[in-house]
């Protein structure tokens, strides 16, 4: 026979049990328990935390009454956890607070977030970072490509310079000395930009370069970065419009950024100085 899935403490947590149920819960009454009771909006409330296959089977008669079983004998153990008054051993109360911290950091981190939505989808609507179709064509006309490179990160000054050297000699020994020095992510050995997409200081020295050309070094917050541009193409309209779109808004939101911090006094202190 096949039961509900559910983990029995766990799902503690996510169901109600009234004391004295009103009139129109006494038409809905399930269980009692005692004085305590478990009405049919009690069990409602539960399946929304089911599996959506454990859903299905608790519509059918059998899994109803699996539930309703499930319910009911965490209610007896409650209740009865309760009269023993475990429900006051410290290590219990101290678990409960660590939970409750625990939660209520997650529920102001996720009203932080919530809030910031809201605020940049109202910039996008009808905000400073509202961005134009003519603005987006402007962009396009003036920077229709596609540029891809592939990169070496290290992080000092002395290999970078270096593994320069020896690259500008050697092109081909790139593979092995990126073995042996590079600290890039995977995803930033080699990688594809259009203008404002990337580091801009690296865009343009990519712009500037032939194909196969190394260059470098430069030094960004990432490490000291050696490039060699390894292909440049030209994008339809089509290809570059959602992307030239991020570009411009992420422009417009680092603008209206810098004019927040200083309407609101930003000031970060650095350990370091």
């Amino acid at each position: 026979m096949r039961y509900l899935t559910l983990f029995l403490l766990v799902s503690i947590l996510f169901t109600g049990c009234h004391k004295e149920p009103s009139s129109k819960e006494e038409e809905t009454v399930a269980v009692r328990i005692g004085d305590n009771y478990i009405t049919q909006a009690d069990i409602e409330a539960r399946k929304k935390f089911l599996s959506p296959q454990d859903q299905q089977f608790a519509q059918t008669p059998t899994g109803y009454q699996n539930l309703l079983q499930i319910i009911t004998r965490e209610k007896l153990i409650t209740a009865d956890a309760k009269h023993n008054h475990l429900d006051q051993d410290p290590a219990y109360q101290q678990i409960l607070q660590d939970k409750r911290a625990e939660l209520n950091r997650v529920y102001e981190d996720f009203a932080t977030q919530l809030l910031v939505q809201f605020w940049y989808a109202k910039q996008q609507t009808d905000g400073p970072i509202t961005v134009t179709d003519k603005e987006i064509k402007d962009y396009y006309n003036k920077y229709p490509y596609e540029m891809t490179i592939k990169q070496i990160i290290v992080d000092n000054a002395q290999t970078a310079d270096q593994t320069l050297r020896t690259l500008k000699g050697s092109p081909a020994s790139w593979n092995t000395l990126s073995r042996q020095h590079n600290i890039a992510p995977e995803e930033l050995k080699t990688l594809s930009f259009m203008p404002g997409e990337y580091i801009s200081n690296l865009e343009v020295v990519a712009a500037n370069s032939a194909v196969g050309k190394v260059q470098g070094f430069f030094k960004t917050a990432q490490g000291f970065h050696i490039i060699m541009k390894t292909g440049e193409k030209r994008l339809t309209f089509q290809e570059a419009q959602p992307r030239i779109r991020q570009v411009l808004e992420n422009q417009k939101l680092d603008e209206l950024l810098d004019s927040l911090k200083t309407q609101y006094e930003v000031i970060i202190y650095d350990k370091n100085e």
